[in-house]
C-alpha cells in the first residue's frame, strides 16, 4: 500500500473535507482519505489500480488541485 500526502491550498472548511473525502474515496484502490483544513493536507492510502496521477487529476477536476507533494 502507498500513502500519498498532498498540499491543497484551497481547503478551508468542513465542506471542503466533505467534498474531497468521498470523491477521492470512491476511486478504485483508495483505502483511506483524510483531509485537514488547518494544515491544508490530504493524506490518501491506496493500492492499484489507484495511482498518484489519477488522484491528482480527480482533485483538480473537483476544484481542489494539489500544489505540492509532501510525501509518497
Amino acid at each position: 500500500m502507498t500513502t500519498l500526502t498532498l498540499h491543497i491550498p484551497n481547503i478551508s472548511c468542513a465542506h471542503c473535507v466533505h467534498t474531497i473525502q468521498p470523491e477521492v474515496g470512491e476511486l478504485p484502490g483508495v483505502k483511506t482519505v483524510a483531509a485537514n483544513p488547518q494544515t491544508k493536507l490530504v493524506t490518501i492510502a491506496f493500492e492499484p489500480p489507484a495511482d498518484r496521477a489519477g488522484i491528482e487529476a480527480l482533485l483538480a477536476e473537483i476544484d481542489y488541485p494539489a500544489d505540492q507533494l509532501i510525501t509518497l
